[in-house]
């Protein structure tokens, strides 16, 4: 039996998950839970086994009595999780199953979250177990006002858009690994920056590596912050491109303010290959905000990455090519 009411340690659970931490381990076992004081005639909704999703959906439960049948979708939301074929229909059939739900309740319909649709085949479900699937709405908030009109959703609860509230809670999660990678890039930027150059290993790191570390600054700041929190208003469909002129137009404003304040700029194939190196970062974290919005179906995604992805890595590698020979011909 679990409560509606959250608890201090589900919400530093949520916290900490937000900021990447344990966020694959943050799991509730799958099966049957008594939410309440249901009876075999309270409703039975669907979730999938991230606890994100199973708080969510059960604190927008508060004062109703049911039943959450919890699919193993190896800690994926249900969104994504229905476009990984986790949040399935024979992950539902196998739980209905396992859990023998045709004993706990009485009637024979399943409350299935709309955003779970794209994995699950309603007619497969009522023809291998009986039950028959009721799309619920979008947001576990209109839960309550959907039960009350005899589960019928208004056309605001079948419409799901991506607030800046809800882009800008994805920023940490994109934000945090790419740190991690960048404390291993600004060593070696610093270590290969004082090698090349007419001055002392010092000076050479300094005048460098301030730069490229910048610019990858930048790049990272263009991709997980401002693509999210300014997506409407930034040119093109794709997020890549997005994330791409997000990028240059960061890389655009470094390189001026470090002529504007008088700091000496690396060789111009430097500057370029860090426009290349920052701009194919931001491209990519950008992209990665495809899978959470409103806006684009697993296929869309698919299609993006094999057009986008290529042109990162060919960005990056002639980024990086030019920055070595750059250095190389500066201290020839």
């Amino acid at each position: 039996m679990v409560g509606s009411r959250l608890t201090r340690q589900d919400h530093l659970g949520t916290f900490k998950t937000r900021w990447g931490i344990h966020r694959m381990n943050y799991t509730v076992d799958p099966g049957v839970y008594a939410l309440g004081s249901p009876t075999s005639e309270s409703d039975v909704f669907v979730t999938a086994n991230y606890k994100l999703s199973f708080d969510k959906l059960r604190s927008a439960l508060a004062g109703i009595s049911a039943w959450i049948l919890v699919l193993d979708t190896k800690g994926i939301n249900v969104w994504c999780a229905a476009g990984k074929r986790t949040f399935s229909t024979a992950e539902l059939v196998r739980k209905i199953s396992v859990t023998r739900l045709s004993e706990v309740v009485s009637h024979w319909k399943l409350i299935v979250p709309q955003l779970g649709a794209p994995g699950i085949a309603a007619h497969e479900i009522k023809k291998q177990t009986g039950f028959k699937v009721v799309y619920g709405p979008i947001r576990a908030t209109d839960i309550p006002a959907f039960i009350a009109s005899g589960n019928q959703a208004t056309p605001a609860m079948r419409q799901k858009d991506f607030s800046l509230t809800e882009r800008i809670v994805l920023i940490p999660m994109e934000l945090i690994p790419a740190l991690k990678y960048l404390a291993i890039i600004f060593p070696a930027l610093i270590l290969s920056g004082g090698f090349f150059g007419t001055g002392t290993f010092f000076q050479n790191a300094l005048t460098n590596s301030l730069f490229g570390m910048t610019m990858l600054s930048g790049g990272l700041a263009a991709g997980a912050i401002i693509t999210p929190a300014a997506l409407p208003w930034l040119p093109g469909k794709s997020f890549s491109f997005k994330g791409m002129a997000a990028g240059l137009a960061i890389s655009i404003i470094i390189c001026c303010a470090f002529i504007l304040f008088s700091i000496q700029l690396p060789p111009a194939g430097s500057v370029i290959s860090m426009i290349l190196l920052s701009t194919s970062l931001s491209s990519f974290l950008g992209m990665n905000f495809t899978g959470a919005s409103t806006y684009t179906s697993p296929s869309g995604v698919m299609k993006e990455m094999k057009i986008a992805v290529p042109l990162q890595i060919l960005a990056v590698v002639s980024g990086i090519v030019l920055w070595i020979g750059s250095m190389y011909m500066n201290n020839v």
